[in-house]
């Protein structure tokens, strides 16, 4: 990874929190939540992935189409991030293949 890339990814992450920031508060909270779960069990590739992005699109058309972000996602946060990222490889499928190795092996 070059310093061009580098600096490409600072101006689309500035960007995209830009975005996040004209949501209104409710959405604001709630994706600032949904940001936290996902970094800690979400996708390998979430920070360079669609998913971020992706999800402040669905925010923006919820809220232009006058709904509430509860309306939108339920009222469990985890639950809703969990089946977005449930055909994901994410970071507690490797750590469980480091425990127990590789799917497929017998390590007894």
């Amino acid at each position: 990874m070059g310093i061009q890339d580098i600096i490409e990814g600072k101006k689309q992450w500035r960007t995209h929190v830009a975005r996040v920031k004209t949501l209104p508060p409710d959405y604001q909270i709630v994706y600032k939540e949904m940001q936290k779960y996902l970094f800690k069990v979400g996708p390998i590739d979430l920070a360079d992935g669609p998913l971020l992005p992706g999800i402040v699109d669905f925010f923006e058309e919820g809220a232009a189409a006058g709904k509430g972000v509860v309306q939108l996602i339920g009222t469990d946060v985890a639950a809703f991030c969990d089946d977005l990222v449930k055909d994901s490889r994410t970071y507690a499928d490797v750590y469980q293949e480091s425990i127990i190795g590789k799917p497929g092996t017998d390590d007894r």
